[in-house]
């Protein structure tokens, strides 16, 4: 039997003459019939709808004859979303249902972005949809009376999940659901709560692991009854073509910009109605715009670019164009990665490797934004070798192999930071929140021992700091741990989040108006009369005063590029695994995909020079040169998984014969060079040289685990309140908290050594940092392989690239990095590929030759 409300959506369907997919009918039922769980849709399918439209039908079940009068209902839904972005788009389509159902209703948002009116206005009435974002919500929870808030909340759904989990934001989001939850069970101000009944739905993508996803968003207490796993099915139509350079270099640059494909690339925004080129950072984006704007000056005014780093007001601005169509290309990071609906966008350009299948697909979908459309994706290698990872994406697309994201454990920082968020709003008693904080995936394997000691911290300062004042943040009055002083109250709120990236600068111009923020580390570089590119101008800089560079506007052709942290994404396991299993297609003469035909050349060479690996193989490669003795490694497994790698068997290395290695690294392999010979045939006689046997504690005699440890501490003293980052335009420099941090560290390490901060510093280290797990996973496949180790007389096509990278981290050098690399390629006799390269170049139009030295940096 359909219910009044059922009735109601499928009449408002009707009217805007849309389908009501299967999986939105089956979520429909899902939510009426009481479930939580999780909804598998990919973007552009209407999976914002599939959720809020069953929500409002549930609404108009319950109120039948008054749903279009029914005010003043308190906060209904809280929809949480990773980006704020995401949060304006989803409001007016919510708003413009709401309006055409003739219900009364207001959409807000509550996020950084919100303005002092709107914030003061929430917390006279709250709306009966709020939109909001993981910080925003413990800000909620940092309210006095915050209960209250709550009181009528009905169903909480969290956006984008796949993008939160596996991150401390995504933790954020366990343990404040956890409050949530168990609401319904108090009394607030004599008003029985409603939310006894609480709903909770995710909404994510494909990843590899949406069963375990649904386990960590719901918590370790949800009855498995009332759990349900929505999937669309809808088997969206994605096109993928890579796009083919004419000149192949068989020894080519890794890094570059793939600037080279530039002319390709504007054919193709040419022919597409509005195109998004998505770069994998915010300092390619820059380039590309740039670039752009150079050489063809026509796409001025109908061109933009969005980055987390630009002006709020800038991405709004860009976001409306996309939606009017204003625009026909806008180059773009992953701040576009997610949710925003804009249908005029008919392609996507991915410059670059995205580094995993699951982002490729997030970014693809992009385009054609709405059910039954056809999404358009074409992938830019940025260097030869690149290619076949263009075709390890189509497969893994093809196949469904799509990365897992592991949840994180035991974030003791982010712990920290709730305790004293619950104890500056109404305070929490210990052994109710040790039970709520248990019941989160994250913390369920928590000790009562361990969450002594946090309330410790928090109260007295733990073991070690418990004779200065600004530690002792919390004060337990009857067994209620509460904050008393207004001014820790205020820092705290402050500092509520788990975002922490170095100290930003806001760039303003000296006439007034923001452009965005740019690390505090490229700006001490500047000098009075510097030019620089930044929101795709050229920029003169004037002086920094109160935390904000100033400029003005430059007419000079060239500048410096800023460089944000963070931006090199390491190949995701599962894109490495079908990285590795094309490249024994190429081994084995199988050559069915045009960027392996395209690719023949090089592989030809590599096969001539040395060796192409099939699966059962493992390739060392051996040489001398002018520099030193050079090994070369090829797990094709990520270049965190190589650094560690590279570490580990250099130690194992030199407990045979004494040596220092230099080490370089890429995606695909890595190099050990040193000036006396390295013994590599005893190494590889001992069974142990891959063994996993002793693993951390060589990985610890290999690595300076100690700074790595120290450098992750910055970030775990900061999120857990050890450290104060400053008061909104007086921020603290970024030199004297590393200074603070590093002093703790210390502290901490010789008078606490079992601080649980400090374990955790090192935890993440070995999990995050060299990705310990999947190291191992590599060399308990290396082991069983037949290692083939070639002598060569000069490097491979496989080898250049590794080497190419050592190079361009090499500062106190005179020459350029294209002058190092031509000279590099003369003295290994690659100079009659350089040559034809540039051959190539002297052909190409004047257009195109305007790129410049960068245009050297070939395939």
């Amino acid at each position: 039997m359909i219910t009044k409300g059922q009735q109601v959506i499928r009449d408002w369907y009707q009217e805007k003459n849309w389908e009501q997919f299967a999986f939105q009918r089956e979520m429909e039922s899902a939510y009426l019939d009481g479930f939580s769980g999780l909804l598998n849709a990919p973007t552009g399918s209407g999976k914002t709808f599939a959720l809020f439209l069953p929500f409002l039908a549930d609404f108009i079940n319950k109120h039948p004859d008054s749903y279009t009068s029914q005010t003043n209902n308190g906060l209904l839904m809280l929809w949480i979303t990773p980006l704020r972005a995401l949060t304006n788009d989803i409001k007016k389509a919510m708003q413009e249902v709401c309006d055409e159902l003739e219900l009364p209703w207001r959409i807000m948002t509550r996020t950084g972005d919100t303005s002092a009116a709107d914030k003061a206005s929430l917390k006279r009435k709250l709306p009966e949809v709020l939109l909001t974002t993981p910080e925003s919500l413990h800000l909620m929870l940092a309210q006095k009376e915050y209960p209250k808030l709550f009181s009528s909340l009905q169903v909480v759904v969290i956006d984008e999940w796949h993008e939160l989990l596996g991150t401390k934001r995504g933790v954020q989001v366990e343990l404040g659901l956890s409050k949530l939850k168990v609401l319904g069970d108090e009394k607030i101000s004599n008003l029985t709560s409603q939310i006894s009944n609480l709903k909770i739905w995710g909404i994510s993508a494909t990843i590899g692991n949406l069963e375990q996803a649904a386990e960590v968003l719901l918590g370790n207490d949800f009855p498995p009854d009332k759990v349900k796993m929505v999937r669309a099915n809808l088997n969206k139509k994605l096109l993928i073509k890579s796009i083919i350079p004419d000149n192949i270099e068989n020894y080519s640059w890794a890094g570059h910009i793939g600037l080279k494909l530039l002319p390709q690339v504007m054919e193709i925004v040419a022919r597409s109605k509005t195109t998004l080129i998505f770069t994998n950072t915010r300092s390619q984006s820059e380039i590309w715009y740039h670039a752009i704007l150079d050489n063809y000056p026509e796409y001025a005014g109908i061109m933009a670019m969005h980055h987390g780093s630009l002006d709020n007001e800038l991405r709004n601005w860009v976001e409306q164009a996309l939606h009017a169509e204003a625009l026909k290309v806008v180059v773009c990071t992953s701040s576009l990665d997610l949710g925003v609906d804009f249908r005029p966008v008919d392609t996507v350009v991915q410059v670059g490797s995205p580094k995993g299948v699951a982002r490729f697909m997030q970014r693809a979908g992009r385009s054609g934004h709405a059910p039954g459309e056809v999404s358009r994706a074409y992938f830019v290698p940025t260097h030869s070798l690149e290619l076949l990872e263009g075709a390890a994406l189509k497969q893994g697309i093809k196949a469904g192999i799509f990365e897992s994201r592991d949840p994180m454990l035991l974030t003791m920082d982010v712990l920290i930071q709730y305790m004293v968020t619950l104890a500056v709003s109404d305070g929490f008693r210990a052994d109710e929140l040790f039970k709520e904080v248990k019941s989160t995936y994250a913390f369920a394997d928590l000790t009562r021992n361990e969450f002594n000691e946090l309330l410790d911290f928090i109260t007295s300062g733990g073991k070690t700091l418990a004779q200065y004042d600004e530690f002792l943040k919390v004060e337990v009055e009857n067994g209620l741990f509460k904050v008393n002083n207004r001014r820790v109250a205020m820092r705290h709120r402050l500092s509520i989040g788990t975002i922490t990236s170095e100290l930003s600068i806001r760039v303003k111009w000296l006439s007034g108006g923001s452009l965005g923020t740019i690390e505090e580390s490229f700006i001490s570089k500047l000098k009075p009369g510097n030019t620089f590119w930044f929101a795709g101008r050229s920029l003169e800089f004037v002086r920094i005063k109160e935390m904000s560079a100033y400029v003005k506007k430059s007419n000079a052709k060239k500048g410096m590029i800023p460089s944000w942290n963070g931006g090199r994404m390491p190949l995701s396991s599962q894109l490495s695994a079908v990285f590795r299993d094309k490249l024994d297609e190429v081994a084995h003469g199988i050559e069915k995909d045009e960027e392996v035909i395209a690719l023949k050349p090089l592989f030809d060479l590599q096969a001539q020079l040395s060796h192409l690996p099939q699966s059962h193989e493992f390739l060392i490669e051996s040489f001398k040169s002018r520099e030193g003795h050079h090994l070369l490694f090829y797990p094709f497994e990520g270049r965190l998984v190589h650094e560690g790698m590279a570490s580990l068997l250099a130690y194992r290395i030199s407990k045979i014969k004494p040596a220092s290695f230099s080490i370089a690294m890429n995606d695909y392999g890595f190099e050990l060079l040193t000036d006396e010979e390295i013994p590599i045939e005893q190494a590889l006689e001992d069974a142990s040289f891959f063994s996993i046997d002793n693993l951390l504690d060589d990985i610890q005699h290999s690595l300076n685990a100690n700074e790595m440890a120290r450098r992750r501490f910055r970030d775990i003293a900061h999120i857990g309140g050890l450290v104060f980052t400053g008061y909104p335009g007086q921020q603290v420099k970024n030199k004297h908290l590393q200074a603070s941090t590093s002093l703790l560290f210390d502290v901490f390490s010789e008078y606490e050594p079992d601080n649980l901060l400090v374990r955790q510093a090192y935890n993440e280290a070995l999990a995050f940092q060299l990705e310990e797990f999947r190291l191992r996973m590599a060399l308990q496949r290396i082991i069983k392989q037949n290692i083939i180790l070639k002598t060569i007389e000069r490097p491979t096509p496989f080898a250049f690239p590794i080497m190419v990278d050592s190079l361009g981290r090499e500062k106190l050098i005179t020459e350029t990095l294209e002058e190092r690399i031509a000279k590099m390629a003369r003295q290994y006799g690659a100079d009659e590929v350089w040559e034809k390269s540039e051959e190539s170049e002297s052909r190409k139009s004047p257009k195109v030759r305007k790129l410049g030295v960068t245009r050297k940096r070939g395939f």
